[in-house]
């Protein structure tokens, strides 16, 4: 057998490929301060139109679809269309309508302001 023929076989313990599309979770970090809360989720190949971001009664959820282009005729493959999603509990003191998202280098960015009322705030002390 030749060495070409060798790298494109299969072995017993490799991943079959699945027809149907595949959900994966995405990595995320989480940052919190006064302001904000931060989420960066890594979802390589995703575009910014095939992403979706909701936040509603207490709950986000981020989801986005990888979908590969394919060039030429498929002798190995190990990456498959994908769709990432996840849910999380947020608290209830976000300002829904300030949320925004970015998306580079196949990480999105939310920022999730937190409302005027759930910010610390210090309470000045006046002599009687």
């Amino acid at each position: 057998m030749n060495k070409n023929m060798e790298i494109t076989k299969r072995t017993e313990n490799m991943v079959e490929k699945q027809q149907d599309l595949a959900t994966i979770a995405p990595v995320v970090d989480i940052y919190e301060n006064d302001e904000e809360i931060l989420l960066h989720a890594d979802m390589p190949g995703v575009t910014k139109d095939k992403i979706s971001v909701n936040v509603d009664n207490g709950k986000l959820e981020i989801s986005g679809v990888r979908n590969l282009q394919r060039k030429g005729v498929e002798t190995w493959q190990e990456f498959y269309d994908v769709e990432y999603k996840r849910v999380f509990s947020v608290p209830q003191t976000i300002d829904v309508a300030k949320v925004n998202a970015e998306l580079k280098d196949g990480t999105l960015k939310l920022h999730l302001p937190k409302a005027e009322a759930a910010m610390p705030r210090t309470i000045e002390i006046r002599s009687a």
